[in-house]
């Protein structure tokens, strides 16, 4: 799906989540320091996303899989996360929610 680029503190859904229903969470670590867009490293496959179990409450951290980001742009040979990506990661498939690190960028690139 062409996106925007995210970055650090970016909104994201785990469907189904580690118990069942859907966890939520945000990207706390990116892997890679070289692509930046308004001063913030971009996630890519293989960065960190902090997730809260929807029904503990306990957190745990989840890797963003390699499968459903963009197939264009990558670094280091890891895919660009984008807003609205669909990546099957951990128990589920995690949906990017947002916001946009650089809404006035978009990769048009397929998943």
């Amino acid at each position: 799906m062409p996106g925007s680029p995210v970055s650090l503190g970016c909104a994201v859904m785990l469907s189904p989540g580690a118990a069942g229903p859907p966890d939520s969470g945000v990207i706390t670590t990116i892997t890679q320091a070289t692509l930046t867009a308004n001063g913030m490293p971009l996630a890519t496959a293989g960065s960190i996303a902090t997730m809260t179990n929807s029904l503990s409450g306990v957190s745990y951290m989840l890797p963003i899989g390699s499968t459903g980001v963009s197939t264009g742009v990558s670094v280091s040979g890891q895919g660009l996360v984008r807003l609205g990506d669909r990546i099957p990661s951990g128990p589920g498939v995690m949906t990017i929610l947002g916001p946009p690190a650089a809404p006035f960028v978009t990769d048009g690139n397929a998943p």
